[in-house]
């Protein structure tokens, strides 16, 4: 016969191979989608290789220079990227701990006592010195796990630490983007700038011929406040748009964390080069494939583990406690032939009556696999639109632009037959004040629409998933 343990690699093997989940099969939820991107005069197809965002690295598609180094220092020196990270490495962590609870903990121990019998207790009659001397290896407390408890909560604490990965892959798409988006706006905001700055140079000096035009009696008074109005509006739109470009640097040096050198910065979006195209995919390989998705659904697959452990814990909890050593009456008895001891303690635990507290962890372990469906039904349902919008945006950009641009010629035009006819003595400022302003909104329009065209192609790289591929080392670039 077996001494215990003797036996206890026997347990051991039992414990490890012979355990059950109690865990719901999961399988995936179908997707809340329809199998393809909505289709219309808002979706005009781009033309573009049909090649997936997330196959093409961020160095491929962020093809400017300039805008390559701002995002390699954001990647670099983010804060919100770099907790991301450390929140990964905590939870990576946590697994990990959780995972050694399948395993048995061995432990050494050694300990000693001194004591004084009286001689009123002693079995002697005398006092007497009473000591003792041991030195043990053994397993404290560990769980076999017949019933898949630890398994579950191992299980779960896996699909976290997956959930947090990909927390910080999204963490990284999103920084990307939105470095890329606020860069694209100090550029237009620059051009809105120096295009602030020419009319007002322009405005001051139409100001002064006017001024001369009207003390020499040739000009009206109206027509020279008239024209002192549409300088000093100028002026305004000059200290407006130095502002916004100022935010702009300031948010910009926030976001990526460090300085920006100022040969990195934009002088505008014509020095901005254009940014890679392509065709969106499939709805199925593109959602499945974002980190927000994967996310949701670690946290689902957690949720479904934790209900194993709920499951488990209705059953009885089986630990064992054993060691082996050597035991004596004196130090320099240890290890002696004779000295040897052990011990084998296993302990089983059944839940018999704890106010349905064992069902209530049930029902609430449920509740949150139901909570987490909802949300990565939820995630599913929101990536679908942000594509589709996103789409329907690029599909009517372009003839927006387009239609932008041939109304900015025609207003240019306008304003010089206004000018002119005014300069001739024609016609009074009235009408070229009005052409002035049309021109400079229609301009604004046209920086505007310019960013927004590269803006939403940033935007479309993200919400389908690109931004995590890196080019190989070694390979060139644009």
């Amino acid at each position: 016969m077996l001494k215990p343990i003797q036996g206890l690699p026997l347990i051991l093997l039992a414990a490890l191979g012979g355990c059950m989940s109690m865990a719901p099969r999961y399988k995936t939820p179908p997707r809340p989608t329809p199998s393809q991107w909505p289709e219309g005069p808002a979706y005009a197809p781009s033309g573009a290789p049909a090649k997936p965002a997330a196959d093409v690295a961020w160095q491929d598609f962020y093809v400017d220079a300039k805008l390559r180094k701002v995002l390699t220092l954001a990647l670099a020196h983010n804060p919100d990227l770099r907790i991301a990270a450390l929140n990964t490495e905590k939870v990576r962590g946590a697994y990990r701990i959780q995972r050694a609870e399948l395993l048995p903990s061995i432990n050494a121990a050694a300990a000693g006592t001194r004591q004084r019998v009286p001689a009123s207790v002693s079995s002697t009659g005398k006092d007497l010195i009473a000591e003792q001397d041991s030195v043990t290896v053994g397993v404290t407390a560990w769980e076999l796990d017949f019933f898949g408890r630890v398994r579950s909560l191992k299980n779960q604490a896996l699909e976290q630490y997956l959930a947090t990965e990909q927390a910080q892959a999204s963490a990284r798409i999103s920084l990307l983007a939105e470095v890329s988006n606020l860069y694209l706006t100090l550029a237009a905001d620059r051009d809105a700038l120096r295009l602030a700055k020419e009319t007002f140079a322009s405005q001051e000096a139409t100001h002064t011929l006017t001024q001369r035009r009207f003390q020499a009696g040739i000009a009206s008074e109206l027509d020279a406040r008239r024209v002192e109005v549409s300088m000093e509006t100028a002026r305004v739109d000059v200290a407006s748009a130095t502002r916004l470009v100022a935010l702009d640097e300031n948010a910009l040096t926030f976001l990526v964390g460090a300085p920006v050198p100022a040969d990195c910065q934009p002088a505008g979006l014509e020095g901005v080069a254009p940014l890679q195209d392509f065709t969106p995919g499939l709805p199925s390989d593109v959602l499945m494939a974002r980190p927000d998705i994967r996310m949701a659904e670690n946290q689902l697959r957690a949720a479904n583990a934790n209900i194993g452990a709920a499951r488990a814990a209705f059953f009885p909890r089986i630990s064992l406690t054993t060691g082996i050593g050597t035991m004596g009456s004196e130090l320099s008895g240890l290890f002696k032939s004779g000295s040897d001891t052990w011990s084998f303690s296993p302990q089983v635990v059944l839940p018999l009556f704890n106010t349905g507290a064992t069902k209530a962890g049930l029902d609430v372990a449920k509740a949150d696999r139901d909570i987490r469906l909802a949300q990565y039904e939820k995630a599913v349902q929101a990536g679908f639109r942000e594509v589709a919008d996103t789409l329907a945006q690029r599909g009517t950009l372009g003839e927006q632009l387009a239609a932008q641009e041939s109304l900015t010629r025609a207003l240019e035009r306008t304003f010089q037959l206004a000018k002119a006819r005014y300069e001739a003595g024609a016609d009074g400022y009235l009408g070229v004040l009005d052409a002035q302003r049309s021109l400079f909104g229609a301009q604004q329009g046209l920086i505007a629409l310019r960013r927004a065209r590269a803006a939403n192609l940033v935007t479309l790289y993200k919400v389908l998933g690109g931004g995590l591929r890196e080019k190989a080392a070694g390979t060139g670039s644009h």
